[in-house]
């Protein structure tokens, strides 16, 4: 076969630094726009980009030529530096240093959408950190509680 193709699905997940809700609905679809356009540039499509004021929820593919981390350490560094001129508010905006990633069954496209289109109703019932402590589980990911916030 002549030619290398792929379809690698990811469920990626990350915050703000100390989970300040600094993604207010004034920055929001704008971020996210700039998200899938760094994305884009990277070779990866965007199924579905949403979350909280505090967190991220991006679901995405993986592209062949790039890896995982490198892919992550762009997005947020891009994005980190970009967001920093919407404003004073946006001055002192981080990207927490982590990041959870998990593969996707293309058989959970439709579920996965739902569950980041519905992410502001979820999140009056439970914290991002009982939900990531969940997805962490859920995947089978070991983590030490001390490393997994900044």
């Amino acid at each position: 076969m002549p030619q290398s193709l792929s379809n690698v699905l990811l469920h990626i997940v990350f915050s703000t630094k100390n989970r300040l809700s600094l993604i207010d609905e004034a920055i929001e679809p704008e971020l996210y726009a700039y998200l899938t356009t760094i994305f884009a540039s990277w070779g990866s499509f965007v199924h579905k980009i949403g979350g909280a004021e505090d967190h991220t929820h991006i679901f995405c593919t993986l592209p062949r030529t790039i890896s995982v981390s490198n892919l992550i350490e762009e997005i947020k560094k891009n994005s980190s530096k970009w967001i920093k001129t919407k404003g004073q508010k946006y001055q002192n905006f981080f990207w927490q240093s982590g990041f959870g990633v998990w593969s996707v069954s293309a058989s959970q496209n439709d579920a996965l959408v739902t569950y980041i289109e519905n992410q502001k109703e979820h999140h009056k019932k439970q914290t991002f950190q009982d939900e990531f402590r969940q997805f962490l589980r859920l995947n089978k990911i070991p983590y030490d509680e001390k490393y997994v916030w900044d």
